[in-house]
Formats: C-alpha cells, structure tokens, sequence
C-alpha cells in the first residue's frame, strides 16, 4: 500500500512539473493578417472579380426585366400560343440567370480559397518558425481566448511573415 501511494505521489509530480514547464503564447491571427500586402493584394482581386460578377447579373436582370415588361405589354396583340412560347423562353432565361449567378458564387469562393491558401500557410510557417526560436510549445489564436495575460507573439509573427513575403515576392516575379 505505501508503494502505491508514494507511486501516485511520484507520478502527480511527475505530471506537475510537465505541466509547469509547457509553454503557451498566443498570436492575434487577424493582425497578421491585415499587415500582408499580400492579403491586402487577394482581397483587391477578389472585389475586382466581385464587381465583374455583380455588373454582369445586373445587366443580365435588368434585360430580363426589359423583355417581361415588354412581354407584358404587348399581350393583349399575341396570340395565347405565342405569348406561352414567349413566356417560356423568358423563364429559360431567367433560369440560366439563376445558374449563371451560382456558378459566380462558386467561382468567387474557388478564387478566394486559391489566393489565401499561401498566405495562410506563410502565417502557419511564420508561427511555427517563431515558435521553434521562442521555444514555445503550444500558440493559441487571439480570437479563441477569453483571457490572455499571457506571451504575446504576433509583432514576431508579423516580422518573419515580412520576412517571408519580401523571400517569395523574387520568385513570384520570376514565374511571371
């Protein structure tokens, strides 16, 4: 018995000291973020192709709207049949008006995945880079903590992300 209380004794303390020694920090991700020219760069892309995307369904839905109005006011002159047949081929229209908006969507969403997945994984390398340096073993986003009193790491972050775009914008211009 006195074997398995000082066994439990050895192994809290064992567990203790592990604890005492693990080191946190944490980074504030959105500010890393806001700093990149890069980002900056994406997201100016991505409006740019937004608009496009928007002036082209505006122009589309306001044809669409033209030829109803204009369906509608010549009517009372068709024929039954031949305002069916115009109907229809306006309600095609506006169902390739709603596909052509999805397809849009979609099309945005590729976009903006494709242009901030390396920036994301420059942030992921420059924490872990910091982290390696600061010998820090676990970095927490800002964004998820209730409290932090703890080490801050985002100006370091925010360098070696600096650090990093300033290595890839070389190469960058050499593949264009």
């Amino acid at each position: 018995m006195k074997k398995l209380v000082v066994l439990a004794v050895a192994t809290i303390a064992f567990i203790a000291s592990g604890i005492a020694q693990t080191s946190i920090a944490h980074v504030n991700t959105q500010r890393v973020l806001d700093t990149m020219p890069s980002r900056k760069a994406a997201i100016q892309e991505v409006e740019k192709f937004e608009e496009r995307a928007m002036n082209e369904l505006q122009e589309t839905q306001a044809k669409l709207q033209s030829d109803y109005q204009k369906l509608q006011s010549e009517k009372p002159t068709m024929s039954p049949t031949a305002y069916k047949f115009e109907e229809n081929r306006l309600m095609k229209k506006s169902q390739e008006f709603q596909q052509r908006q999805q397809e849009l969507d979609q099309q945005i969403q590729i976009l903006s995945q494709e242009l901030n997945e390396p920036i994301l994984d420059m942030v992921q390398a420059a924490i872990e880079t910091v982290s390696k340096v600061e010998k820090i073993e676990y970095v927490l986003d800002e964004s998820a903590l209730l409290y932090s009193k703890g080490k801050d790491l985002t100006n370091k972050v925010i360098a070696e992300v600096m650090r990093l775009e300033v290595a890839r914008a070389p190469k960058e211009e050499a593949g264009n």
